[in-house]
């Protein structure tokens, strides 16, 4: 565990080290593109964020080689060597992306490109455990076709859910934490060697994660782009591959006596097929929701819209911190549930406390359909926008009957001026689309009545 602690401590700080100059650099080559209709952000904010995360993962894998215990996994198995070319290209691909903005399709050709690589050096999917059939040998067409469908998906999940500032690094380092511990339990737990690779990939996922988000937290310095979208997308993919295609599940012992060929322990035995699935639920959610939306409307799968699922959190009145958090705690439920459950699957406790989590995240989601309704001797201690002014007749009655003297300039507050034709249209809370004047701005010299 302390080596792989080490390696992305090392992962991190290499990251974040080189994330400044890099943004410098991205100033300089002029990769700051104009502001876009489905953008979020105000100013114009330079990308190649995944330069520096590219040379994290170099610097992870360069280290892991000179560790003692770590050593053992380039020795053994071509996994890193694979998943290094991959990178290499898809990473350089993005890159391209960044500065020119090239053709959607000849983005999808280099991942494929990409994922043919890795399948080509040995990190491909060689079995699948099939509910209702156990354990199934795929050809070797199939395992590529499933390792180039599995490696495209999630590079695209992971890019269709990088709009908001620390969104697509943070609910990947999340969702990887979670993997990360399912994988080192199979190679420490059960003594299972074929799983030192995918967990190696996952810290330095980690590494290259959490070195980058302080620079892209809101407001963000700088973004990762295309280059580190597609990046960590492949990463999160070859992890996902070399656990779930290459581990016999019989192994880890989850099958029992005469039903073990009939597979009636079904969920547990397909953990590792599940999690790594689990990892991406969200984002593959919001491709999924994004091609079906945009191929009813006649558009192109690939044509860019608002429509995402962080947009939708900014419509209905979550700030853009809040909405980032949302989506943090809906990736960190999944991933840690389907691993809790992996652990105990017997136990009704972690199903219980899944659900009552969901409630109240669903609640939190859901929040700011409400609006408070507190008493005028609370309003102080509410929001400024979920206070609540009286009408002009109200407050003139009211500073006439006040017993305590209060003057009638402090109840006669005026609402907020209606917006004008030419602000940015407001988003029922502090988005970071729309303009809402404070309580401060308000004038206090005028009074109705």
């Amino acid at each position: 565990m302390r080596e792989y602690l080490l390696t992305l401590l090392i992962t991190a700080a290499v990251t974040y080290l080189l994330t400044g100059p890099v943004r410098k650099f991205a100033i300089v080559a002029g990769a700051m593109p104009e502001i876009r209709a489905r953008d979020v952000h105000r100013e114009p904010t330079p990308r190649l964020g995944g330069i520096a995360m590219f040379f994290g993962l170099c610097a992870g894998l360069l280290v892991a080689d000179h560790l003692e215990n770590l050593n053992e996994v380039f020795a053994k198995s071509n996994e890193p060597r694979a998943l290094l070319s991959g990178a290499a290209l898809i990473w350089l691909i993005g890159v391209l992306d960044d500065k020119f903005e090239i053709d959607a399709l000849i983005k999808l050709g280099g991942q494929m490109i990409a994922a043919g690589v890795m399948v080509v050096q040995g990190l491909t999917i060689l079995w699948l455990p099939v509910p209702g059939v156990g354990l199934v040998a795929v050809t070797q067409w199939q395992g590529t076709l499933l390792t180039v469908a599995l490696v495209v998906i999630t590079i695209n999940a992971v890019n269709f859910v990088d709009g908001l500032d620390g969104l697509a690094a943070g609910m990947v380092c999340i969702a990887t934490a979670a993997f990360f511990m399912y994988a080192y339990r199979i190679w420490y737990g059960y003594g299972i060697e074929a799983a030192a690779p995918a967990t190696l990939f996952a810290a330095i996922l980690m590494g290259m994660c959490l070195g980058f988000l302080p620079h892209n937290m809101h407001p963000a310095r700088i973004f990762m782009g295309d280059s580190g979208s597609m990046l960590i997308g492949l990463v999160l993919a070859g992890s996902a591959i070399s656990v779930t295609g290459q581990i016999d599940p019989d192994r880890l012992n989850l099958f029992s006596g005469s039903e073990r060929s009939t597979v009636h322990q079904m969920v547990p035995a397909y953990i590792p097929l599940l999690l790594p699935l689990s990892i991406i639920a969200i984002p593959a959610a919001d491709l999924v929701l994004a091609i079906v939306r945009r191929t009813w409307r006649g558009q192109s799968p690939f044509a860019a819209d608002r429509g995402h699922l962080h947009h939708r959190l900014l419509e209905i009145g979550h700030s853009h911190s809040r909405a980032v958090l949302i989506m943090y705690f809906w990736s960190a439920l999944i991933g840690f549930g389907v691993l809790a459950y992996s652990v105990n699957s017997a136990s009704m406790w972690i199903v219980l406390g899944v659900v009552f989590l969901s409630a109240v995240g669903l609640v939190m989601l859901l929040l700011p359909r409400f609006t408070p309704h507190a008493p005028r001797w609370a309003q102080r201690f509410v929001p400024p926008r979920y206070r609540r002014y009286p009408e002009p007749s109200e407050a003139v009655e009211e500073a006439a009957t006040d017993s305590a003297g209060t003057p009638a300039e402090a109840l006669t507050e005026p609402p907020p001026e209606p917006a004008t034709a030419s602000a940015a249209p407001s988003l029922n809370g502090a988005t970071a689309l729309g303009h809402r004047p404070r309580p401060s701005a308000r004038p206090k010299d005028k009074t109705y009545g």
